[in-house]
């Protein structure tokens, strides 16, 4: 079988400019890089929003992107208008060790090497426009500090998996102090791009973000240092929605690249808006397994952007399922029958968060694998049946938008049945406390939380604040429901375990960290980086 990039190097693409009039929008409201890749003005619509979700990521893979992808170009081949709303590609796994975000197979996005490499330069402002605010922060401090800075609580970042800029000394000879670096994609410069509605909202959500607190414990914010224009100078481009395309010449808003291990998961508001507009019906994707990627985009970004769901897809495979289950990698082909019951536990569970706390409706997508057997999928199928959800079998990696003609056609038929009332896990009165514990009870299925020291001084300065009003955003590993990464499947009897909070005001969300979790990733020990080699342009390796 070929690579992805090889099948995306032979893909015969579509100019970006008739992709764009194929949706109606102007040559004047797009601003070209290259042949196949723009940057459009934003719109806002009220198309039908497919949310694309998985079960906890294995070593295995799932193929969550790859099944997105290949669905949007089912549900062009059975006559519908439909578009994507992606995240953008981060480089530190695209060198580490999860890899692009592009798709693979005949389910791609191309032109694949951009989108996975600089693309249209979003990353890169938003890391200039977080760093400009930190040099001007101690900048600040260094000619007198006249807002009384005593905690600086704004880091620097990167977009790159660095595991030695998670723990460094910052400003020798002046303003000395312990600090540390953040992979941009975990940046609230990030969250805030993605969280804005329009130019001045990203602008007043920059002003607000907190970068210190003084002696006196009052924070201290971007706009107090008058950094917030500059900032989104340098972001003017980068709050444009990129249009590009799948393989199969199906629109792409790719946009925004927030991590939901760390980050709120979820691609850019106005992308999403941008395709709910130009088409009847979007396929948006939200990070890692559904008890943090979806979980973030029904309680934050929904809330946010004022949209919900028509219907709810679960990715899982066969083999991952077995790998929850205990079962090595080595051995995912063979057939295990107690392992696959044993990781089952895992796709219930988030099956019944979606149906049951968000009240949504939803199908099971199993991206099959030539080694599955047909008990395997019937094992699948009925576990699921009990939850009123219907498990259907897709092969797009394989072959593309053909592979999914028949999950695009329930997709359809789901989207078309009465909609229930929308809920969420918890309300915005709750105080931060109780919807940390929500959280972690209904969608993770902890007995309770444990609150560190830190984490309950924070929990005091937040009370009784504007703050208290956020949603919460839970950074925990993505391996399992708990904050431990070796509790496989649905573990049970487990407390959750909050070590700090940090509120992102300019994002306006809460991040409780749980666990060990960190907000700089670092490389493998033998990272993709290693794997590639680039003669006369023509990259390989690159997946």
């Amino acid at each position: 079988m070929k690579t992805d990039i090889e099948i995306a190097s032979e893909a015969t693409l579509i100019p970006i400019e008739n992709v764009a009039k194929s949706l109606g929008i102007e040559r004047r409201d797009l601003h070209l890089y290259g042949d196949y890749m723009a940057k459009v003005k934003p719109a806002t619509g009220n198309g039908k929003v497919i949310l694309v979700t998985a079960i906890n990521p294995t070593a295995a893979g799932e193929g969550k992107t790859t099944v997105s992808i290949g669905l949007a170009d089912a549900m062009n081949k059975i006559g519908l208008k439909v578009c994507l709303a992606l995240r953008e590609p981060s480089l530190g796994p695209v060198f580490g060790i999860k890899g692009g975000a592009a798709g693979g197979g005949y389910a791609q996005i191309a032109p694949m090497d951009d989108i996975n490499l600089h693309f249209t330069g979003d990353l890169h402002a938003i890391t200039a426009a977080n760093n400009l605010l930190a040099a001007m922060l101690d900048s600040h401090m260094y000619f007198g500090n006249e807002l009384g800075i005593e905690k600086v609580t704004f880091h620097r970042c990167l977009d790159m998996n660095d595991r030695a800029l998670r723990f460094i000394r910052c400003g020798l000879k002046y303003n000395d102090r312990d600090d540390s670096f953040d992979i941009t994609a975990a940046s609230e410069v990030m969250a805030i791009l993605c969280l804005s509605r329009d130019e001045n909202d990203l602008k007043e959500r920059l002003g607000n973000i907190i970068v210190g607190y003084t002696q006196e414990g009052k924070p201290v914010y971007c706009k107090q240092l008058k950094a917030n224009e500059a900032m989104a100078i340098l972001l003017k481009d980068a709050i444009r929605p990129n249009l590009v395309q799948t393989l199969e010449g199906v629109p792409a808003f790719v946009h925004g690249g927030p991590f939901a291990n760390i980050a709120h998961g979820c691609n850019s508001i106005t992308a999403t808006q941008t395709a709910m507009h130009y088409a009847d019906y979007v396929v948006t994707e939200a990070g890692f397994g559904a008890d943090l990627g979806a979980e973030k985009f029904l309680d934050i970004k929904c809330r946010t952007a004022g949209i919900k769901p028509d219907a709810v897809v679960v990715v899982a495979t066969v083999r991952a399922l077995k790998c929850a289950g205990g079962k090595s990698k080595e051995t995912l082909s063979e057939r295990d029958d107690k392992a696959l019951a044993a990781g089952m536990g895992n796709l219930i569970k988030h099956v019944e968060n979606i149906t049951r706390v968000y009240n949504r409706k939803c199908v099971v997508a199993i991206n099959r694998f030539v080694s599955d057997t047909d008990e395997e999928i019937a094992m699948v199928e009925d576990a699921v049946k009990a939850f009123g959800v219907d498990a259907v079998c897709v092969t797009v990696w394989g072959e593309g938008g053909k592979g999914g003609v028949q999950l695009a056609k329930k997709v359809k038929d789901l989207c078309t049945l009465p909609d229930k009332q929308f809920t969420y896990c918890y309300d915005l009165n709750d105080s931060a406390e109780e919807k940390i514990t929500a959280v972690a009870k209904k969608i993770y299925g902890a007995d309770g939380v444990e609150f560190a020291p830190a984490a309950k001084e924070m929990l005091g300065k937040i009370k009784g604040t504007e703050w208290e009003k956020y949603p919460v955003c839970i950074a925990k590993t993505q391996y399992s429901l708990s904050d431990d990464p070796q509790l496989l499947g649905r573990p049970q009897g487990f407390t959750l375990h909050i070590r700090d909070l940090a509120v992102r005001s300019g994002a306006r969300f809460i991040v409780a960290m749980a666990g060990d979790i960190l907000l700089m990733p670092g490389l493998g020990k033998v990272p993709n980086a290693t794997k590639m080699k680039m003669e006369n342009g023509i990259i390989e390796g690159l997946f």
